[in-house]
C-alpha cells in the first residue's frame, strides 16, 4: 500500500506550509482547466509525427559552439518558428558574428502579466565515436541504449508513438524539446481558439553551453523590450520520480584547472621512487585535503558566507517522493555521498573532480613518475557565494599548505626554488540564485502546474545543475522560475543524449498550463 498523500493533500499541506493564501489550498477544480488540458491532449494525439518532425528538424542543426555556421542556421530557423506563429521576432547579438538570442514577442490585448520563456538552443560538444549513431541525425528507439534498444521507424509506423520510445540526438533533450514544447502548447491553444492569459516574450539563449559571456551584455542593452513579471526556465531534467517539477533557483558554478608539477622529465620510478616527488600522488593528497569521502569540503572559510535553508526549502524538501534507492540500483552503486538525501544534497555547495590526468594507464603503462598531474574541478555555489571568493579562499589554502601558485609553465628557478608547484587556470563563473517560494507569481507557477496536471509536483528549492538565472533576477528584478521537462536519465551533457517522448507530451501541457492559466 502507497504511504504518499493523494495529490491534492500533498500540494495542499505544502502550500500551507509557504503561507500560502486559503483559495490555493483547496483541491484542484474540475471544469475550465480540465477542458482546455483535454483540449491540448487532443490536439498533441493528433499531431504527434508533426511536432515529432520540428523537433527531429532543430536537432539535425549542429548547433554547437565549435560550428558557428550550425548556431547560426538554428538560429534563423527558430526566428522564423516564431514569425509563422504570429510573434515579433529578432536576432539579439553582442557584436558581429557572436551567437545570436533569438527573442519574440507577441502582447495579448488586456493581459496585466508578461512573462518571459529562457532555454538555449545550443548544444555540448560531441565527441561521435562514444554515440551509438550520428549525434545529428536523431532516431527513435524503443528503449535507453543499455536496455535492448531497436530503431523506431517513427515516420513509417501507424497509430499513436509509445510514450516510453526515446528520440537520441544532441541537444535534443537540452534545450530543444522545451522549445518545440513551447511551440507545440502555442499551436495547441491557437487551435482550441484560447487565447494566452498573458503577454509573451521569448528569449532563446545561443551559448549557454559555453557559458554565456554575450548574454549579460545583451540583456543590458535589451533592458526595456525584454522586461516582465516573470521569467521561466525551460532548463534541466524534472525530478527523478517522475512527478511534474518546478526549481526555484539553481546553484552557481565556477571551473578550475590545476597542474601539479614533478621533474622536468619523467624518470624511472624504481631508481627514483620515494626520493623524487610523484605529482599523480602529491595531486591525490591535495585533493583528499580539499574534500573528504562524503563530499563535504574542507578549505577553511569555504563555507563561511552559506545560510541555513530556507524553513519553506525545508518544507518542500520533505513533501518530495523517495528515489534514493531506485537512482542506486540505476546507476549500480552501493552507497551515496552525504546521509540527507539527493535533494538536499544540491543545495550545499560541492567540488566536483571532472577528471584526473597524469602519466599512463592499461598497456600503455610505463614504471615511470610523471611530470605532472592535472584536476580539473568545478564548484557549485549557492547563493551568497560568489567565483571570486571561491577563488580568494582556494588560493589561501594552497598557499597555506606550502604551495607556490605559478600562472604558466614554471621555469627552473622556479622549480629549484619551491617544493609544491601548481599552476591554476581559472574559468568564468557566476553565483546561484534562490527565488523566495512564496511569492505570488511563485505561487501562481505551483497553482497552474497542480491543475494541469492533477498529480502532485515536484518542487525544488533549488536545481543542483547550474544556468545563468542570476542574471534575470539581477538585471530585471523580478521572479525567476525554472520549468524544467525532460527526463532525468537523458545522458545530459553526455554521448546518447536522449528524450523519452511522455516527459515531451507532459512538456507540452505544462508550458500551456504556463501560457493560458498563470493567475497573479
Amino acid at each position: 500500500m502507497s504511504n504518499r498523500i493523494a495529490p491534492a493533500s500533498a500540494v495542499a499541506i505544502l502550500l500551507a506550509s509557504l503561507c500560502l493564501p486559503a483559495h490555493v489550498q483547496q483541491p484542484v477544480p474540475q471544469g475550465y482547466d480540465a477542458h482546455l488540458m483535454r483540449e491540448v491532449d487532443d490536439y498533441r494525439r493528433a499531431h504527434e509525427r508533426m511536432i515529432l518532425a520540428e523537433l527531429d528538424a532543430l536537432t539535425r542543426l549542429r548547433s554547437i559552439a565549435a560550428d558557428p555556421a550550425g548556431l547560426t542556421a538554428a538560429a534563423q530557423a527558430l526566428q522564423e518558428l516564431l514569425r509563422v506563429r504570429g510573434f515579433e521576432s529578432a536576432q539579439l547579438r553582442d557584436a558581429p558574428g557572436t551567437p545570436a538570442v533569438v527573442f519574440g514577442s507577441l502582447s495579448r490585448p488586456g493581459a496585466r502579466r508578461t512573462v518571459i520563456f529562457y532555454a538555449h538552443y545550443d548544444g555540448q560538444p560531441v565527441t561521435p565515436s562514444q554515440w551509438n549513431s550520428d549525434p545529428f541525425v536523431p532516431v527513435l528507439r524503443s528503449a535507453a541504449p543499455d536496455g535492448g534498444a531497436r530503431d523506431i521507424d517513427w515516420q513509417g509506423t501507424r497509430g499513436t508513438l509509445d510514450p516510453q520510445w526515446r528520440l537520441f540526438g544532441r541537444a535534443v533533450a537540452d534545450d530543444k524539446a522545451s522549445i518545440v514544447a513551447f511551440l507545440s502548447a502555442f499551436d495547441a491553444l491557437s487551435a482550441a481558439g484560447r487565447k494566452p492569459a498573458v503577454n509573451i516574450k521569448v528569449v532563446w539563449d545561443g551559448e549557454e553551453e559555453a557559458g554565456s559571456p554575450h548574454l549579460e551584455t545583451i540583456l543590458r542593452a535589451n533592458r526595456e523590450r525584454l522586461a516582465g513579471d516573470l521569467w521561466l526556465i525551460g532548463d534541466a531534467p524534472v525530478h527523478q520520480s517522475r512527478e511534474p517539477t518546478l526549481y526555484f533557483g539553481a546553484r552557481g558554478v565556477v571551473g578550475l584547472e590545476m597542474t601539479v608539477y614533478g621533474p622536468v622529465r619523467a624518470v624511472h620510478d624504481g631508481h627514483y621512487g620515494n626520493w623524487v616527488p610523484n605529482p599523480a600522488a602529491m595531486a591525490a593528497q591535495l585533493i583528499s585535503q580539499m574534500r573528504d569521502d562524503e563530499g563535504r569540503i574542507l578549505i577553511p572559510g569555504f563555507l563561511d558566507d552559506v545560510r541555513p535553508i530556507p524553513a519553506q526549502a525545508l518544507a518542500a524538501l520533505g513533501q518530495l517522493p523517495s528515489v534514493e534507492d531506485s537512482l542506486k540500483r540505476e546507476l549500480g552503486i552501493a552507497r551515496s555521498e552525504g546521509r540527507e538525501g539527493l535533494t538536499a544534497s544540491t543545495l550545499r555547495p560541492a567540488l566536483n573532480i571532472r577528471g584526473l590526468r597524469s602519466g599512463q594507464v592499461g598497456s600503455e603503462a610505463a614504471s615511470a613518475i610523471p611530470v605532472d598531474a592535472v584536476v580539473s574541478i568545478d564548484f557549485r555555489l549557492v547563493p551568497e557565494q560568489t567565483p571570486s571568493g571561491v577563488q580568494e579562499k582556494v588560493e589561501a589554502f594552497l598557499r597555506a599548505q606550502g604551495w607556490t601558485i605559478v600562472a604558466g609553465a614554471p621555469d627552473i628557478a622556479q622549480r629549484r626554488s619551491h617544493p609544491r608547484l601548481v599552476k591554476l587556470v581559472w574559468e568564468p563563473g557566476y553565483p546561484g540564485l534562490e527565488t523566495d517560494m512564496s511569492l505570488p507569481a511563485a505561487r501562481a507557477a505551483i497553482a497552474a502546474m497542480h491543475r494541469a496536471t492533477q498529480q502532485p509536483v515536484a518542487l525544488l528549492p533549488m536545481m543542483g545543475a547550474s544556468v545563468p538565472i542570476y542574471l534575470f533576477a539581477d538585471i530585471f528584478k523580478v521572479p525567476v522560475i525554472g520549468l524544467p521537462i525532460v527526463n532525468h536519465d537523458d545522458n545530459q551533457h553526455a554521448a546518447n543524449e536522449n528524450l523519452r517522448l511522455q516527459n515531451l507530451w507532459d512538456g507540452i501541457d505544462a508550458y500551456a498550463a504556463m501560457m493560458s492559466d498563470l493567475q497573479w
